[in-house]
């Protein structure tokens, strides 16, 4: 991967250039990085807020709208002079959040309960992000944006996207049209997988497998399995969160294909120098609350921490973001999102009937 020094410069470059079709002013106002940061911040807590009253719809998705409406609203100029410091603190912001993450995941009930998933999750997995490339390809969809979508349906919504996205370093428009884009799909599985469970008649399990490999927000998955039976709940939940894990090997394949386009600033960096901190860190704070040395206090501030970092970073990317590309982009990725949502379905349903899962 590139130094942190030419990721903060490209990041910035690409994120002023997403904002306002020309460059930054050279010397922007003294107070305008603490202003953007309060900005951002003052959208995170309503965010927040405001999540409480649509749980459904969740904090990040509403930051990133509202930071994207609040950018709309003021000026050009303070935009340009907001736009050094957001990438900077969405980046950080974000790769933080990831490694708090890791207090959600015991390995050892992942193991258990997530191995008699396991063909259907990782099948879905490659259903998914084959299907991205291949159809994001057909209609045409940006490189950047299908990756995002792919892996926001194939893992785990906001989070993966949230993972991939220091990684993969995408204008801020394609992040908030990914995000858009899998939670409409999100909702509709919310409402439609209890039914269709039931008209299936299938069994707690496997409808809390459906349901842990075929919606992403974990409130929206203990929404949907939740009013199905506590059972299902349980068994969808250890299913998300083992869906998690995919996010460090998909990372490191993405960090080593930008290492490769990048090749000039890349070459002669020995391996593990593109290896990303965070997710070493997120894999050392899913072993050590493996072991227990995580007390459950502390689970719940890092829990509650990690959401609000992705709120914060997502607050940034939308008030970097430009409605009017957001809206030149059209509905073919879109389209993109809903054929994978249906491929994952599908895909989730007919596995578990191939491995007699139902």
């Amino acid at each position: 991967m590139q130094s942190t020094g030419s990721i903060i410069s490209m990041a910035t470059t690409e994120h002023a250039t997403d904002a306002a079709h020309h460059p930054a002013p050279a010397d922007p106002a003294p107070g305008a990085p603490l202003t953007a940061l309060l900005v951002c911040a003052t959208i995170t807590a309503a965010a927040t807020l405001a999540s409480w009253l649509f749980p459904l719809v969740g904090a990040p998705v509403i930051a990133v709208v509202a930071g994207a409406f609040v950018a709309t609203a003021v000026s050009t100029e303070r935009r340009q002079a907001w736009a050094p410091v957001l990438p900077i603190a969405s980046r950080w912001g974000l790769q933080i959040a990831v490694v708090l993450l890791g207090v959600h995941l015991s390995l050892g009930e992942v193991a258990a309960v997530g191995s008699q998933a396991l063909p259907v999750t990782i099948g879905t997995l490659l259903l998914c992000l084959g299907a991205a490339v291949g159809l994001g390809r057909l209609l045409g969809v940006d490189g950047d944006l299908r990756t995002l979508i792919g892996v926001g349906t194939a893992v785990c919504g906001a989070s993966a996207i949230a993972a991939v996205t220091p990684v993969l370093r995408p204008a801020g428009t394609r992040v908030a049209y990914a995000l858009s884009t899998v939670f409409v799909f999100n909702i509709a599985a919310v409402l439609l997988f209890p039914p269709l469970g039931h008209a299936l008649g299938l069994s707690d399990e496997a409808f809390g497998v459906l349901a842990g490999t075929a919606v992403n927000d974990m409130s929206s998955v203990v929404a949907a399995a939740g009013s199905y039976s506590p059972e299902a709940a349980h068994t969808a939940v250890v299913v998300k969160l083992s869906r998690t894990l995919a996010i460090v090997p998909i990372c490191l394949v993405l960090g080593m294909l930008v290492a490769r386009r990048e090749r000039a600033t890349s070459a002669h960096r020995p391996v593990w120098r593109l290896v990303p901190w965070f997710l070493v860190a997120f894999v050392a704070v899913a072993a050590a609350n493996s072991l227990g040395w995580v007390p459950g206090p502390v689970q719940d501030v890092a829990a509650g921490l990690s959401s609000l970092l992705i709120t914060a970073a997502l607050a940034a990317i939308g008030l970097a973001t430009d409605l009017p590309a957001l809206r030149r982009t059209g509905a073919t990725p879109l389209l993109l999102g809903g054929a994978l949502w249906l491929i994952v379905t599908g895909g989730s349903l007919g596995l578990q009937a191939a491995f007699g899962g139902f």
